[in-house]
């Protein structure tokens, strides 16, 4: 049920569009076109002539770093996995598998040592 409050000054009743019982969140929205386009491009940017942060701003109009941000996102993201389960696999296995070299203390490409 809708949350209600009265405004005092007009006497009408204002509904909220958050429902009780769901901690105040609201559902997450399928992916955008632009979250698409991401996905896609993480896919198959290593197809494309020049660097990958030349490709970033040309296909995409975005900064590397706000690239990467978004794509951060997807890589949590229920919808993304259902779109493209290999690219988003492999963007968690390799956050993963950085999370613990930094844990460990060692680079992220290079073996563990010994």
């Amino acid at each position: 049920m809708p949350a209600t409050g009265e405004d005092a000054s007009s006497g009408t009743v204002r509904r909220c569009l958050i429902r009780r019982g769901q901690g105040g969140r609201l559902g997450r929205m399928g992916l955008s076109e632009r979250d698409r386009a991401i996905l896609d491009f993480e896919r198959s940017w290593w197809m494309e002539p020049g660097s990958k942060e030349g490709a970033i701003r040309a296909r995409l109009g975005l900064s590397s770093t706000r690239y990467y941000q978004l794509l951060a996102v997807l890589a949590d993201s229920d919808e993304a996995e259902r779109y493209d389960p290999l690219v988003v696999r492999r963007l968690r296995r390799v956050r993963r598998e950085r999370r613990r070299a930094r844990f460990e203390g060692r680079s992220a490409g290079g073996r563990p040592q010994r």
